[in-house]
């Protein structure tokens, strides 16, 4: 499954075009790795995120087509998260 797509799937990102955005801005590691919107995932793979100040890092469970909202949180787990403050006002 292409990574923008599991983005938006898990809901971790609401919307695809948003998604590849973030991505393509290099926002988004797969393994360690800067990954494009286009970087193939599976089970088991490591991504980490960062949205502004704030990253998150996520073990992929599975990558179903589609998913139900309230189900979404089920195909991935939250490994670490954190924020990058500076300490500036």
């Amino acid at each position: 499954m292409r990574l923008d797509k599991f983005l938006k799937v898990s809901r971790l990102i609401k919307r695809r075009t948003l998604a590849k955005e973030v991505c393509d801005g290099g926002g988004v590691e797969v393994n360690r790795r800067p990954a494009k919107a286009g970087t193939e995932v599976k089970p088991g793979d490591v991504i980490t995120l960062k949205l502004g100040n704030r990253w998150q890092t996520i073990e992929i469970l599975a990558t179903p087509e589609n998913i139900p909202a309230d189900r979404a949180k089920e195909i991935y787990r939250v490994l670490a998260e954190g924020r990058d403050d500076t300490g500036n006002a």
